[in-house]
C-alpha cells in the first residue's frame, strides 16, 4: 500500500507539473513528417524524367546515392505499376508517359485537349505545319498536344516539356492574358528563373502582346522559324492557354505565313469559343515584330 501510495503521488506529482501555469506557454513546431517510401520513388521518377538514355538499377542507386537493394524494391514497383518500361531487349529501364497520361486526366487539360485535338488536326494539314498547346504549369509553360505537319520537315515540341513561361511564345501569351496579381507574381518570381534583366524586357513585352492579342517572333529559338501564338480564352477572358505554330520557312512552304496565320487564329477562335470565351481579331497581315534585345 505504501509503494502504491509513492507511486500515486510521483503521478500526482508529474500531473501538477504537466498543468499550464497562469503564463502563456510558448507553442512548440508541430513535427515534420516524412514518407521515405514515397520520396525513394519520387527520386526515381524525378531523374528518369531528366535522363534520355535507359538506365539499369545500380545505375539508378548509384545517381541517387543509394543503395541498390532500396532502389531496386522502388524500381520493381514503378515498372509493376506501369511508370517504367524496358526498351525491348534492353534491361535498363526508362520512364513511360503514365505520368503525362495522369497529367491530362485533370479536368481543365483534359477539356483544352478534347476541344483543340481536332481543330489541331485540320490546321496541320491545311498549313503543312506543325502545331502545339501549352498551358501554365507554375512557372513554366508546358505542351499538352501536339500535331506534327505533314510535310517530311517541320518543327515539333516533345509533349510534357517545360520551360520558363516568360522565356517561350506560348507561355508568354498565356501570361499576358492573366490577371494583374496572378501576371505579377509569376513576373516577380520568374526572377529566380531568369536574370531580372530580361524578366525586366519580358515584362515589356507581355505589355505588348496583350495590347495587340497575340504573340510574334523570329529566330528567337532556332533560325528561320517564327513563332506566332495566339491565346485560348475562357468566359471569364483569361488565357487558359495558347495555341502555336512555329512556323519554319523553307523551299517547301505551301501556305505562306500571312495566309497560315489567319487560320491560326480561326482556330485558337473556334477552341475558345468551346471554352466560353471570345478572340478579338486581329488586323491582318500581322506586322513584322522586332526579336528580343
Amino acid at each position: 500500500m505504501a509503494r502504491r501510495a509513492k507511486e500515486t503521488g510521483e503521478d500526482g506529482a508529474l500531473a501538477k507539473a504537466a498543468k499550464p501555469s497562469g503564463t502563456r506557454r510558448k507553442l512548440v513546431a508541430k513535427p515534420t513528417y516524412t514518407a521515405p517510401a514515397l520520396e525513394k520513388g519520387l527520386d526515381v521518377l524525378e531523374l528518369l524524367a531528366t535522363l534520355t538514355v535507359p538506365v539499369t538499377p545500380s545505375q539508378i542507386a548509384q545517381r541517387l546515392g543509394r543503395s541498390v537493394q532500396e532502389v531496386y524494391r522502388m524500381v520493381l514497383t514503378l515498372e509493376r505499376r506501369g511508370y517504367l518500361i524496358r526498351p525491348p531487349g534492353e534491361e535498363a529501364l526508362v520512364l513511360s508517359t503514365q505520368l503525362y497520361g495522369l497529367a491530362t486526366l485533370f479536368p481543365p487539360f483534359r477539356r483544352v485537349v478534347d476541344a483543340a485535338q481536332p481543330i489541331m488536326n485540320a490546321l496541320a494539314l491545311e498549313t503543312s505545319q506543325a502545331v502545339h498547346v501549352a498551358v501554365l504549369d507554375g512557372l513554366n509553360q508546358r505542351i499538352i498536344a501536339q500535331v506534327d505537319s505533314p510535310a517530311p520537315i517541320a518543327i515539333r515540341l516533345r509533349v510534357g516539356a517545360a520551360s520558363p513561361a516568360v522565356r517561350g511564345t506560348s507561355g508568354r501569351t498565356i501570361v499576358a492574358f492573366q490577371p494583374a496579381p496572378v501576371k505579377e507574381w509569376i513576373l516577380s518570381q520568374s526572377e529566380a528563373l531568369v536574370p531580372a534583366e530580361q524578366v525586366a524586357r519580358f515584362r515589356l513585352r507581355i505589355a505588348a502582346i496583350a495590347s495587340r492579342g497575340y504573340e510574334r517572333i523570329e529566330g528567337e529559338v532556332v533560325q528561320g522559324v517564327t513563332d506566332l501564338s495566339f491565346p485560348i480564352m475562357n468566359a471569364a477572358g483569361i488565357s487558359i492557354a495558347a495555341l502555336t505554330m512555329p512556323f519554319l520557312t523553307s523551299q517547301q512552304v505551301i501556305v505562306p505565313f500571312d495566309d497560315a496565320a489567319v487560320i491560326l487564329f480561326g482556330a485558337a477562335r473556334r477552341i475558345s469559343e468551346s471554352m466560353g470565351g471570345q478572340l478579338p481579331e486581329p488586323h491582318f497581315p500581322l506586322p513584322m515584330d522586332a526579336p528580343l534585345a
